[in-house]
């Protein structure tokens, strides 16, 4: 099965992309008359995306308003699910999705060395994304980010009595207070849990084990937990629902600690056998629009990476917070690890 044969895989291959002959990227593309008309003969487009469904699904409505000739199917999982389903693919020889994106960035440097990847580089891309949020050989670009973030349901807890840094959640006054969301579902989560273990040691997760804390999957699930009121500290979570819970007058406080706050990039790329892939292209270019991404960052909350995007007002600008950030490299080799200590101390 390939979801158990991943791991090793994985694990054996590595990041082993500098012994490959490297592929010179392609030449950036802009959307022309002829990409619109031969996307709209296809009239679909089939996207993967471990972004939260409403944001998503905001998104694909302001593609269709541009292109109503086009239908959007949007597939909602979790980063580590959306992987698992284009490797089942892949290997089965039936493809699904058009265009994909997840929050974690080592299922793209493999997607790459599998070749499963068509290049392609919007013009958009090539012209206001830093070099280092886009693949050298134009495989995939960073189309949204997002940070994992502490927070706390302000009414149910002073802030005199909330939490400052990540360390102050082993205080035992905190004992089933907490939620949490788990790697293995999700890849903001195997993001995070990989730089606070390196920062903190797996001592630290081995504490908060004791704690009591309630086990969720998806990191978009935390902040829904918040706001139902189910606990009223989030250990871990996606940054921008707790952005859309607070504009709907959810009484929530974000918690940047000064030890850092874990950056999760999520890739976006057109998958080398899809379906419509005129489709695919012109809605690939779209994702990187300034008004699709300033959508992402009103309604949905994301970070981008476009220059031109505007933040909201009363939101922490990201270059005041102490970001900490995940290499590849090195996280690829621990996720059999991190999965393994997590089931251990946190019992799934």
């Amino acid at each position: 099965m390939w979801t158990k044969t991943f791991g090793a895989a994985i694990l054996a291959a590595g990041l082993s992309v500098s012994s490959l002959a490297m592929a010179q990227a392609p030449e950036p593309y802009q959307v022309t008359p002829e990409l619109e008309a031969a996307a709209k003969a296809e009239g679909k487009v089939i996207f993967y995306t471990a972004t939260d469904v409403t944001v998503a699904e905001k998104l694909a409505d302001l593609f269709k308003s541009k292109y109503p000739e086009i239908a959007v199917q949007v597939e909602r999982a979790g980063s580590e699910r959306v992987f698992q389903r284009i490797g089942q693919e892949y290997s089965s020889g039936i493809y699904g999705a058009d265009v994909i994106e997840t929050s974690d960035a080592v299922h793209f440097e493999y997607f790459k060395r599998e070749g499963w990847l068509a290049p392609m580089v919007p013009q958009e891309v090539a012209d206001k994304w830093p070099a280092d949020e886009k693949d050298p050989d134009g495989n995939f670009a960073a189309y949204r980010a997002h940070l994992s973030v502490l927070a706390y349901r302000s009414d149910l807890l002073p802030e005199a009595d909330a939490p400052k840094t990540w360390t102050d959640l082993l205080d035992a006054k905190y004992k089933d207070k907490m939620v949490k969301a788990h790697p293995g579902y999700s890849g903001t989560v195997m993001t995070s849990t990989f730089v606070l273990s390196e920062l903190l040691g797996w001592e630290f997760f081995e504490k908060l084990g004791e704690q009591g804390v309630m086990q969720v999957q998806s990191s978009t699930e935390p902040p829904k937990k918040l706001a139902q009121g189910e606990r009223s500290i989030q250990v871990d979570g996606n940054e921008y629902n707790v952005f859309r819970l607070q504009d709907e007058g959810v009484p929530i406080n974000i918690v940047y600690p000064a030890e850092g706050t874990p950056l999760a990039v999520g890739n976006a790329a057109v998958l080398k056998e899809a379906p419509s892939p005129n489709a695919a292209k012109l809605f690939y270019a779209f994702l990187f629009s300034k008004e699709a991404q300033q959508l992402n960052s009103d309604f949905g909350g994301l970070r981008s990476f476009h220059p031109d995007v505007k933040e909201k007002a009363g939101r922490t600008p990201i270059a005041d917070i102490k970001l900490l950030h995940s290499d590849p490299a090195k996280l690829e080799p621990e996720i059999q690890t991190i999965k393994t200590n997590y089931e251990k101390y946190f019992g799934t």
